[in-house]
């Protein structure tokens, strides 16, 4: 198949204009960077995040350059005190926080029966326990942050006068197709979709949407480091575009889900990719 060039890069329009976001593993590369970028370019105010102190403040001092608004803390979403210290931290920096992108994850390849349980559990560690802290730290943020009435944990009351917020989790198609070699990236990925759902069902009530995207396969330096190039042929192969994502197109998808266009979405995992199935 041949493939079809990349789009041109979209202008921003101000779609998240006056917001105050978290963004996770947003170290430069891939597609947290993207998404730091580009909500830079829609107008918010953006702390980034990463486990990579170094190329985190690398990262800062580029967008600092182009952008105002702009800060970083280095954290491990392992770690419950430094992804508490993070919300902590936007919420005194800006007063507030409106959106959080979970994007932190952790891949690899190996067959399952040759699996170590420390592959396992450091996968799914990293991929669906970080998601969750990071959820649940983003909930507590903005329940307090809200008014109006409301009973946790379900839906409760009205919406009236509550500032709501947005979570959008970074998933992938292997959550819902089977890839040789990635049994505990998969479980992961189809975790994090499940707990979408369930945090859609009970953040409703005091007006907040929880989604994610699915994308397959966005690419940057440091995916090439650990994936093979025959891999990375076939995965490119199986698109219909013939193609790899680039990374700020994933990052589109999550500014439309973080923005107004998608105030009646929650709930929902979008595939970016012709395979998610």
């Amino acid at each position: 198949m041949t493939g079809v060039e990349s789009p041109e890069y979209v202008p921003g329009h101000g779609l998240l204009k006056g917001r105050t976001a978290v963004v996770t593993a947003a170290a430069g590369a891939g597609i947290g960077g993207a998404t730091a970028r580009r909500f830079l370019e829609e107008g918010a105010r953006v702390l980034i995040s990463d486990a990579h102190a170094r190329r985190l403040k690398e990262y800062e001092a580029e967008l600092a350059g182009e952008f105002e608004g702009v800060s970083a803390l280095a954290c491990d979403v392992t770690d419950e005190g430094q992804v508490q210290a993070l919300f902590d931290a936007a919420v005194r920096q800006h007063g507030r926080l409106d959106i959080v992108v979970n994007n932190a994850g952790l891949g690899g390849t190996s067959a399952l029966v040759d699996m170590s349980d420390e592959q396992w559990s450091r996968v799914l560690d990293v991929t669906l326990n970080g998601t969750f802290r990071c959820t649940r730290a983003a909930l507590r943020a903005f329940r307090e942050g809200g008014q109006g009435g409301g009973t946790e944990g379900g839906h409760g009351g009205g919406h009236e006068g509550r500032r709501g917020g947005v979570i959008v989790n970074n998933a992938s198609v292997v959550g819902w197709r089977a890839q040789a070699g990635q049994a505990h990236y998969a479980a992961a990925k189809a975790g994090v979709m499940a707990l979408t759902r369930c945090a859609a069902i009970e953040a409703a009530g005091f007006g907040v949407r929880v989604n994610a995207v699915s994308p397959s396969l966005a690419m940057h330096p440091h995916l090439v480091k650990v994936t093979s190039p025959e891999l990375l042929e076939e995965l490119t192969e199986r698109e219909a575009f013939g193609r790899y994502a680039e990374p700020w197109e994933v990052a589109n998808v999550i500014v439309f889900l973080a923005s107004d266009y998608s105030s009646y979405m929650t709930g929902e995992a979008v595939s970016v990719s012709s395979q998610h199935a």
